[in-house]
């Protein structure tokens, strides 16, 4: 079977996002920092929030000095996109639990590991619509945080492009992805 060139580059970029995430957890910034003088988004935290901007996931990342500012920067950038990847999983398990439960009370037979398989291969391919939002060096301790962003708009066209998804599963997904976003960004206030 021939891999093409696109899919292999997807794959290497969801392999790194991977590798990321699970380098991760020693990084998780705990919210109610309380630094003086922080933006809003470093003291919060990581988040899941509806807002004017839209539905957004948010991961906070940071990185202590290290001698070199650009490989500091990159590193609190990375742990920022892991961050995404933590808050989006958490969302994604919502889902597919709220899916096997009106599935199972429909009467449907739904294999709970091809579910589970097919949501994780959803969220792994959304991660690389992660971006960099912003970045803030702590001047006292020179501390870099950064800041990702994940839209749930982005979260559904990726959806709508995937061809081997279960029919019923990616139905359930586009009808109730926002109702979903709404009650766990209101549950996390």
């Amino acid at each position: 079977m021939k891999i093409s060139f696109a899919f292999a580059k997807w794959l290497a970029i969801a392999a790194t996002v991977l590798f990321i995430a699970a380098c991760s957890s020693t990084t998780k910034v705990e919210s109610d920092l309380g630094l003086k003088g922080a933006p809003d988004w470093v003291n919060e935290g990581s988040n899941i929030l509806n807002d004017k901007d839209g539905r957004l996931f948010h991961g906070v990342g940071s990185a202590s000095p290290m001698g070199d500012m650009s490989l500091q920067k990159s590193v609190a950038d990375d742990r920022a996109r892991a961050e995404v990847a933590r808050v989006l999983s958490s969302y994604m398990n919502v889902v597919s639990s709220d899916y096997m439960d009106s599935a199972k009370s429909g009467g449907a037979n739904v294999a709970d590991e091809s579910v589970s398989r097919q949501i994780k291969n959803l969220s792994k391919v959304n991660l690389t619509g992660a971006k960099i939002i912003g970045s803030w060096r702590d001047p006292k301790s020179n501390i870099i945080y950064s800041i990702a962003e994940l839209d749930m708009k982005h979260v559904k066209d990726t959806l709508s492009g995937v061809q081997e998804m279960d029919s019923d599963l990616k139905r359930y997904i586009e009808t109730h992805a926002d109702n979903i976003f709404d009650r766990v960004a209101k549950e996390k206030k």
